[in-house]
């Protein structure tokens, strides 16, 4: 009876909402997705720890008009976890320390400082010859000048030269020609840290109009400051025809621009800082004992590597010029990263964020890597570790994690195009020589002057 029941009874059906395997595919998509973005925001990061002051600047340093888009187009990081996590210490301790350093700093440089060569010249590096720079490389002798820029007159008004002389702690220095970039601003300041270091922003005419288009500042007046940053204006007229080179100058020869600077933070435009200055230097310069802290490219190890990617995407349009780069450098030593160059673990650096402490050994360095982006381009990757490992005295540097880069600073895309913020743009196009699978082949075949690097590079090499 009961059987009979059970077969005469009509199966349940299957609800409608589970009868589309594409639906039931994209809830579990769904839920998964969130449990992992809940997941990865309730577990700490591994790179970095304590990044905040425990008494941060709560209120905006700035409120931008909604057209101007300060935090538009940022770049997604995957990266939640490091091999060489940075472990940050307390801020108080920290600010003493660093305002110590600097009371005692002159001291402590004493006749060590660096001397530059003075006069005029036909370009404000100098234009100086191979052999002529080359020699300056092993700088035994306090008592040589060496070259590093101001050739020319560094164009901007008195009252800002004044201002940057001022500046006798750490300064934070950016740059945007061209109105290639945004202003934004920095965040996670300590209360203390607008006392003790100064923020420049670089920019141009161009910028400048832009930045007069959204009414951040007014023209009729001869100082202009956003948020945290006091606007530099250089009258680029004077100096390159590339904006690119006239970023170079602030980005390297930041130790001559703030002469009396005992620490130097270098962030690109398209960056925002998201950790105190004061935190960033004691834990990867000064805890590590380093002259100059940078991160470590995200994919390349070899100078080559980087040259290769710079002409396939375009990164700079004098193919020629740079394969005249490249085999000057190894013609005179340039070799591939291998363990025997450690403690660098890498020739190629990501130069976004550059940290320094201001000395013999990182202003030399920051003078020679000058000169050769004056000779060749600006594209300062391509001669860092030839600069670096032919120096004397060595750099201690720091060549942290990309990770850590990651979580230190946010990177935004550039504008989406030129004069983006409403001035007019300079920016002349001119035809790409496309670069060919055989860059640094000759026509017999050989790799030139550059083919026992590329050898040793591909593992192919019996020396």
């Amino acid at each position: 009876m009961v059987r009979e029941r059970g077969r005469g009874a009509k199966a349940m059906p299957t609800p409608q909402l589970f009868q589309s395997k594409l639906l039931c595919f994209s809830l579990f998509y769904l839920f998964s997705s969130l449990f992992l973005a809940l997941y990865l925001s309730l577990s700490s990061t591994k790179c970095i720890f304590r990044s905040s002051p425990f008494d941060p600047l709560q209120s905006p340093l700035f409120n931008y008009p909604s057209t101007y888009g300060q935090h538009k187009y940022a770049i997604p990081t995957l990266r939640s976890t490091c091999s060489s996590p940075v472990f940050f210490s307390d801020y108080w301790m920290v600010l003493k320390e660093i305002q110590e350093f600097c009371r005692n700093s002159s001291s402590i440089l004493g006749s060590r400082a660096l001397r530059y060569i003075k006069g005029d010249g036909e370009s404000f590096g100098g234009n100086f010859s191979i052999q002529k720079r080359f020699s300056y490389f092993d700088h035994g002798d306090d008592g040589i000048e060496i070259p590093c820029g101001f050739f020319r007159g560094f164009p901007i008004r008195r009252s800002e030269r004044i201002a940057m002389e001022n500046c006798d702690g750490v300064v934070v220095v950016s740059a945007i020609f061209n109105d290639h970039d945004k202003i934004r601003q920095p965040r996670g300041l300590g209360s203390k840290t607008f006392d003790y270091v100064c923020f420049f922003m670089f920019v141009d005419e161009i910028t400048l109009k832009g930045l007069d288009h959204h009414n951040l500042i007014s023209r009729n007046s001869n100082e202009h400051k956003i948020g945290a940053w006091r606007i530099i204006r250089v009258a680029t007229e004077h100096l390159y025809e590339n904006a690119a080179m006239n970023g170079v100058i602030p980005k390297y020869l930041v130790h001559r621009l703030f002469p009396n600077s005992k620490y130097s933070i270098w962030i690109d435009a398209k960056m925002q800082l998201v950790v105190d200055p004061l935190l960033l230097i004691h834990s990867l310069v000064i805890v590590e004992n380093a002259d100059m802290a940078i991160s470590r490219h995200p994919y390349y190890i070899h100078t080559m590597e980087e040259a290769m990617a710079t002409a396939r995407w375009k990164k700079w349009r004098n193919v020629e010029m740079l394969k005249t780069q490249m085999e000057t450098y190894c013609e005179n030593g340039l070799q591939p990263w291998t363990p025997n160059k450690l403690p660098y673990p890498s020739d190629v650096p990501d130069s976004a964020l550059i940290i320094r402490k201001h000395g013999v050994a990182s202003n030399l360095f920051s003078c020679l890597l000058f000169n050769e982006l004056e000779a060749f381009n600006p594209r300062d990757q391509l001669a860092f570790a030839y600069v670096r490992d032919h120096m004397n005295p060595k750099l201690k540097l720091n060549m942290f994690d990309v990770e850590v880069f990651e979580h230190v600073a946010t990177e935004y895309r550039h504008n989406l195009k030129s004069g983006g913020g409403g001035g007019p743009s300079s920016t002349r196009k001119s035809k790409t020589k496309r670069v060919s699978s055989d860059l640094f082949t000759n026509s017999n075949g050989s790799c030139g002057k550059c083919e026992m690097y590329l050898l040793k590079m591909w593992g192919e090499s019996h020396d």
